[in-house]
C-alpha cells in the first residue's frame, strides 16, 4: 500500500485502518457497514471504507 492508494486497506481491522488512512493525509475517512446504503456523490481526499465484522473488505476514493 502507498499513501495514496485508496485501494490498499482491505484485510485490515477498521482501527487499524483509520489510523492509516489519517496518518496518509485522507481529508475524511466515511466507515460503512458491508452492503449499506450510502449517498453517490464524489469528494477527493475522502476514503471509504466498507466494512463487515471490523475488517475493512473493500476501499475507495469519494
Amino acid at each position: 500500500m502507498t499513501d495514496t492508494d485508496a485501494e490498499g486497506y482491505a484485510g485490515l481491522r477498521i482501527e487499524r485502518a483509520e489510523e492509516l488512512a489519517r496518518r496518509h493525509g485522507w481529508a475524511s475517512v466515511r466507515v460503512l457497514p458491508q452492503g449499506a446504503a450510502m449517498t453517490m456523490d464524489y469528494r477527493e481526499g475522502r476514503l471509504n471504507l466498507s466494512v463487515r465484522d471490523g475488517v475493512v473488505v473493500r476501499s475507495w476514493e469519494g
